[in-house]
């Protein structure tokens, strides 16, 4: 009976196309030793434009703020205010909206 490893012979095939990759065989910069892996993944997120989706509702809720709400308006931004509120960090979390106190509102949203 043959022994058959297939996770070798992938990882066999696969050193092929190493060969290929920018940076291959050159030390790692020194920046990338002095973060940890949550911050270096941060980081490397960051520069390739990802946004959590507390940042995305953020942008959305001023962009309607600004917006001038109707009563019908406001009753659909509360909603995202309070997804807002429930994703982001605690010290983050904001009031909802009424017509009234709308342009209040907007302030504290600019960010």
């Amino acid at each position: 009976m043959d022994y058959r490893d297939p996770i070798g012979d992938m990882l066999k095939n696969s050193q092929n196309d190493d060969e290929e990759l920018k940076g291959k065989g050159k030390p790692l910069p020194k920046e990338y030793h002095s973060r940890d892996v949550f911050q270096q993944f941060q980081k490397v997120a960051r520069e390739q434009g990802f946004l959590p989706e507390w940042l995305k509702l953020q942008k959305d809720i001023y962009a309607r703020l600004c917006a001038g709400p109707d009563e019908a308006e406001v009753e659909e931004i509360n909603l995202l205010i309070r997804k807002y509120n429930r994703t982001c960090p605690p010290q983050l979390q904001k009031g909802l909206v009424t017509v009234e106190n709308a342009e209040r509102r907007r302030e504290k949203w600019e960010s």
